[in-house]
């Protein structure tokens, strides 16, 4: 064979591996670029670095101001966050449960008397829980709400000491600033759980679920008057005109609207516009396990009615699920939200179609589609600023910002949407049809 030639072939079939290795080089560092870009869940698109703490938002600093700027109220500060409601971008209401002394984050110390390497208070965790420490006592599922300023007593605490029962329903512009608060109505509080404007109601009144109270109030939007109260003040029970400390409740479009009921009741209970008792559904469950069973409750702690179909979701609490319903109480389906350490405290549905939850356990918000399919989270605990402990209320105003009440840190936080911010991974705004 003529060397040359072999030469030749060898030189030609080592440029054609050469050729083949580049090009498959190539098209694995351009899929992979590809896939890395499709793949990224990076809130906004492009940043480099970061974790996304927060999510699509940036917290707004120093917001709202504290309640000890109020005149008389200068050694106190925010109790548990209940609850918290945008009526729009410049006026915010807020429920708390009374105030707590004012007090700086003592320095860590040893706590020799417990056990040795015991420190207390745990660098950069939160130190002071507000729910325990805010009155009422008897706030879980199965507590009675009759003895619970007794309980609360009994554990060491005094009123006007220990904590104040006052400024229960406060009002912030969008600076954060106290424009009001409804003290007149303090007295006839004693765990307001909930706060909400319907979205059908022109007039804007405001609800107020008290649920040691068992007992729903309606006011007008200025707070003048107490317009009207379903269920028998300080009586609980399980008919057309008692609640066993109701927890929620939310709208359909013709103005009637559903209830949980809640820590102890167990049941939904569904309502005209006029506040007539329509129908229940609901059984108890078995608390000694996760209950599965279709249409059976242990703590009924959030509500919420998809505005396009009328059906209405359930949180039940203390089994992890989510269960659904036609309007009329038949049941439809369910979804879990997880084992523990997941504790749905509340949940809402957007105007665009999705259920967004606040998860006490795991301090995250979470986006679900209505069929229960995983979407996104952000948030993580801690009492800095934007840090979350027990997220027991959200609202979102008409310029995206997006706002928490906090039972566990106390108070309240408002978050504005970040520069660029992936819009899916916003919290979307709520039904706001006659307002």
């Amino acid at each position: 064979m003529n060397k040359n030639i072999c030469i030749g072939s060898l030189t030609s079939r080592f440029i054609l591996l050469a050729f083949f290795v580049l090009m498959i080089t190539s098209c694995s560092q351009q899929q992979g670029q590809d896939f890395t870009d499709n793949s990224s869940i990076a809130a906004v698109s492009g940043e480099r670095g970061g974790q996304d703490i927060l999510g699509p938002y940036n917290v707004v600093a120093d917001w709202p101001v504290d309640i000890s700027t109020l005149e008389g109220n200068e050694d106190w500060t925010y109790g548990a966050g209940q609850s918290i409601f945008a009526e729009s971008s410049n006026k915010i209401f807020a429920l708390q449960r009374g105030q707590l002394p004012n007090i700086n984050r003592p320095s860590t110390v040893a706590l020799s008397d417990i056990a040795p390497s015991i420190y207390f208070p745990v660098g950069r965790l939160p130190w002071r829980d507000a729910t325990v420490s805010s009155l009422p006592a008897n706030g879980g599922a199965g507590s009675l709400a009759e003895t619970a300023i007794s309980v609360w007593e009994s554990r060491g605490g005094r009123i006007g000491v220990d904590a104040l029962w006052k400024n229960c329903i406060i009002i912030f512009d969008g600076d954060g600033n106290i424009v009001d608060v409804w003290d007149q109505w303090d007295s006839i509080l004693q765990r307001p759980h909930y706060i909400a404007i319907s979205p059908y109601d022109p007039e804007k009144h405001v609800w107020i679920v008290d649920d040691h109270k068992h007992v729903i109030h309606k006011f007008t939007n200025d707070g003048s008057e107490l317009v009207q109260t379903i269920g028998t003040y300080g009586e609980l029970g399980n008919d057309e005109t008692h609640f066993n400390r109701p927890s929620f409740l939310d709208w359909f479009p013709d103005g009637s609207f559903v209830v949980a009921d809640g820590y102890n009741g167990t049941r939904v209970v569904k309502f005209d516009s006029d506040g007539n008792y329509i129908t229940s559904w609901g059984e108890p469950s078995d608390n000694s396990r996760q209950d599965t069973r279709p249409n059976h409750f242990h703590n009924v702690h959030g509500i919420a009615v998809d505005p396009f179909t009328s059906r209405v979701f359930v949180n039940d609490r203390y089994n992890h699920r989510v269960q659904i319903f036609d309007e009329d109480g038949n049941y439809l389906d369910q979804w879990s939200f997880g084992q523990d350490p997941s504790d749905i405290h509340m949940f809402m549905i957007t105007n665009d179609g999705y259920l967004w939850a606040a998860d006490r356990g795991t301090n995250k918000i979470l986006k679900y589609d209505l069929d229960g399919n995983f979407l996104y989270s952000w948030g993580t605990w801690g009492d800095f600023p934007g840090g979350m402990w027990g997220v027991h209320g959200m609202s979102v105003d008409e310029d995206g910002n997006f706002y928490i009440s906090e039972v566990d840190n106390g108070g309240f936080q408002k978050y504005s949407p970040r520069e660029g911010a992936n819009p899916d991974f916003l919290v979307g705004q709520p039904i706001r049809s006659s307002w």
